[in-house]
């Protein structure tokens, strides 16, 4: 497994288990057949109504000897849960639900201008302060955006020192590949961390993926997650099946080439096509 060093100092596994849209038992076996295979980090959210399946199967692992300190867990909370106290009370909530006693990564999940980022991050200083979150960050935030929350999460009240900002979770693949966004990310220490990474499974019948990956006795999945995590992206593919969760762990022994990796950067050129493109998003900053 390989490691993202965040602005802490701590580390954070550069290939997690997403959990969208996995519910029930269905989410109880997946993130339990992750943690059984070696998976240490586990990316869930409020939104997805999924903390006590995930909290189940976390504490399950806890049961076969895994340590806390193992496990990086991150999870986000909602849009509409953006005020100082109801930032404070959505990780309460959260931590009832996951069975646990700190969120290793707290996330705005999407941005509301009707909240000021400042009251956001000062909820977010309070729960690191009181050691309820490791690290803190956003999701879903365009470069203007991200160079926003850098300014708002300058807190200095009590505390002289700025929170950092740990990552920004974006939707990152061959056909949406947001090399300015993450050059922006670079200087600020900020781990960029790509949901949709195989582009709800467009990139496995990609010719030109499926050429790459047949040199290396891959697929086309396991070269685009490779991709990624050479250009120093975390990624959080989400998996069901114990063969989809063991496949997408291969990433880490071989490499791409330069020349493997600039064909790869080359497919977005043509047209970016973004697949979660939700209203709320606002998705309209011509520098993204």
């Amino acid at each position: 497994m390989q490691f993202f060093t965040l602005p802490t100092g701590r580390a954070m596994p550069a290939l997690g288990l997403g959990t969208f849209k996995l519910t029930g038992d269905a989410c109880f076996r997946a993130v339990r057949t992750a943690l059984a295979l070696g998976y240490r980090h586990i990316d869930t959210a409020a939104m997805y109504g999924n903390h006590r399946e995930v909290g189940r199967a976390i504490n399950q692992a806890f049961s076969d000897g895994v340590d806390r300190s193992e496990l990086f867990i991150t999870t986000k909370v909602s849009r509409d849960e953006l005020a100082y106290d109801d930032v404070l009370a959505a990780c309460d909530r959260a931590l009832r639900e996951l069975r646990l006693e700190y969120i290793d990564l707290y996330l705005i999940h999407w941005p509301n201008n009707d909240v000021p980022l400042e009251e956001t991050f000062r909820a977010f200083q309070k729960l690191i302060e009181t050691g309820k979150t490791r690290h803190v960050g956003v999701s879903n935030f365009t470069r203007s955006r991200l160079a926003r929350a850098i300014a708002a999460s300058d807190v200095r009240i009590p505390n002289p020192n700025p929170i950092p900002i740990a990552c920004n979770q974006v939707e990152y693949h061959p056909y949406l590949n947001q090399e300015a966004l993450l050059a922006d990310c670079r200087p600020n220490g900020i781990v960029l961390t790509a949901y949709c990474p195989l582009a709800r499974g467009k990139v496995i019948t990609d010719k030109r993926l499926q050429r790459i990956a047949e040199a290396h006795g891959k697929s086309a999945a396991q070269v685009t997650l490779r991709w990624l995590v050479q250009k120093g992206i975390a990624v959080i593919p989400k998996a069901s099946s114990e063969a989809h969760i063991r496949a997408n762990m291969d990433i880490f022994d071989w490499e791409l080439s330069a020349n493997e990796m600039q064909r790869m950067d080359a497919i977005t050129q043509a047209k970016k096509e973004r697949l979660i493109d939700w209203e709320i998003g606002e998705f309209d900053d011509e520098r993204d």
